[in-house]
């Protein structure tokens, strides 16, 4: 696919599309078909036999939701109307003898109550004049076909991603696979599982360059203080990092980091839960061994794309450490006690938790995948070993102290793992630890583990709060006393006492309740 500006003054954009067979056609059909609505005018172009009735067809289908609907050419009834929603109206104006019957036609209330789809437009400038979409069909010397897209600004803005998808799945060999949505995650990110021509499943993500938002401190946006993924090439680069490593992670098939889309293998359902929704110890365990065997190994931070490009994962430094802990003061303060933190209270705070994160300078550091978590991890029975457990999330990986993933594995923030599980975890981990180096620190361990828990569980109690303010996700508040019984128990480690004086002072961890209108911002 290419795109370009096109037409006077650059009032529309272009999209071109390879369509090799009809079925290439009907797939372009269906998916135009959810991005029009009430106004749209689709001027179909194209000669004889280009395919503009198959795809006019396979386009009222699909807005029809009707695979099998009866929809007979309008070629000499000039318009047929079909009570979808929108409301469809579908003219074949080839037989058309004078451009004033569109009057009588009903074009302009049907433009107004509907979408309008219009075959031969020539026939009637009135509609190439109000069309924001022109699609041409034309015959290619290999048998296919090629469309081309004219829109006007708002409608190309509406095509653009979707047209994109559409290209870069025809280049994957994947134009025909069968597509179906899969239940995302909090981000931006949204997945779909394709069953390939040979019956493979694949997962594909389609993940939008991050909005970096309004600067929040010294001129820059959250995300950039917090290191956040940008783009797919985090994902892509430390995939093929932890997979050289000896872990499980989705083969890459194909990727393009401009667009944020990956396709890659599907590596199943099973999870690290039973069906009540309650932790699996050994498959907990086992991921815990993955993570002291990935720790155990030495990691250089350059790392290289499969197509040759350079990554540095970045460091996991006080500035991104203290902007997600502030999310306490952000978000929670003011949600649970209606005010904002004082700041005066901001100072006490940020003072209390560097003093923390120079502890944390002489902790062990690797590469951290930061969401190692009970929807990020899959079980594959029948395996053995390393190849037990596979790990789905790493967008955000950062060079840090390595005791942030084992903590957060035995903190699961959606899963409760009681302390009899999160002490054999931790056991196991450090044993495993101390199996390939005896020296092993594990007092210093203990400490950084301490630290990055109360860290993160800090964070999350925000996050929690601003997926409900911000992104109107208020099912992630009923996660929260978890959260408060994880941090309690972590407060009591020696490292943390002025951590733990300054939140019972504050009554973060108290059992009030929140504001009862959880609707307002």
């Amino acid at each position: 696919m290419s795109t370009a500006p096109g037409g006077a003054g650059d009032e529309t954009h272009s999209f071109t599309l390879d369509l090799p067979d009809e079925a290439a056609t009907r797939r372009l059909a269906a998916v135009l078909a959810p991005l029009l609505g009430t106004g749209d005018v689709l001027a179909l172009s194209g000669p004889l036999g280009a395919g503009k009735t198959t795809l006019a067809r396979a386009l009222i289908r699909a807005v029809a939701g009707d695979p099998d609907l009866e929809v007979p050419s309008p070629t000499y009834t000039l318009v047929q109307i079909y009570p979808t929603r929108p409301r469809i109206s579908h003219f074949d104006l080839y037989r058309l003898s004078d451009p004033e019957e569109l009057v009588e036609l009903g074009f302009e209330e049907a433009a107004e109550a509907g979408i309008v789809l219009a075959e031969w437009p020539e026939q009637a400038q009135e509609i190439l004049r109000v069309a924001n979409l022109r699609l041409t069909l034309t015959d290619t010397p290999g048998g296919g076909r090629q469309a081309v897209l004219a829109a006007l600004p708002e409608m190309a803005a509406r095509l653009d991603r979707p047209m994109a998808l559409m290209a870069f799945l025809e280049a994957a060999a994947q134009g025909g696979a069968e597509r179906v949505p899969f239940p995302g995650d909090a981000s931006a990110r949204r997945y779909e599982v394709l069953t390939a021509r040979d019956g493979r499943p694949l997962i594909l993500m389609d993940s939008p360059d991050l909005v970096l938002g309004p600067p929040v401190r010294d001129g820059r946006a959250y995300a950039e203080i917090a290191r956040s993924a940008r783009n797919t090439v985090p994902f892509v680069a430390v995939a093929e990092a932890l997979r050289a490593r000896g872990l499980v992670t989705p083969r890459i098939h194909a990727f393009d980091t401009a667009r944020g889309f990956v396709l890659m293998e599907d590596l199943g359902r099973e999870g690290v839960l039973d069906a009540a929704g309650r932790p699996i110890p050994e498959r907990y365990e086992a991921a815990m061994l993955a993570l002291a065997h990935l720790h155990a190994t030495p990691f250089d931070g350059h790392l290289r794309l499969p197509d040759g490009r350079p990554y540095d994962v970045p460091p996991f430094d006080h500035a991104a450490m203290a902007i997600e802990a502030s999310l306490l003061l952000d978000w929670y303060v003011p949600h649970v006690f209606g005010r904002p933190a004082t700041e005066a209270e901001r100072a006490e705070f940020e003072a209390v938790w560097n003093r923390l994160f120079t502890i944390l300078d002489t902790a062990e550091r690797h590469i951290v995948q930061r969401d190692v978590q009970a929807p990020n991890l899959i079980w594959r029975a029948g395996e053995t070993g390393l190849d037990r457990i596979a790990f789905l999330d790493f967008q955000d990986a950062m060079v840090g102290p390595s005791a942030y993933d084992v903590a957060a594995l035995a903190h699961d923030p959606r899963v409760t793992i009681e302390p009899e599980l999160e002490a054999r975890l931790r056991t196991a981990y450090v044993a495993a630890r101390r199996a390939t180096d005896p020296d092993f620190d594990v007092a210093g361990f203990e400490t950084a583990y301490a630290i990055m828990a109360a860290q993160r569980q800090t964070k999350i109690l925000g996050i929690f709060v601003r997926l409900l303010r911000r992104d109107g996700k208020p099912q992630y508040l009923r996660h929260i006393p978890r959260i408060k019984a994880y941090l309690k128990k972590t407060l009591s480690h020696p490292s943390l006492g002025e951590l733990a004086r300054l939140y019972e002072a504050w009554q973060i961890l108290a059992d009030q309740d929140a504001p009862s209108d959880t609707s307002q911002t």
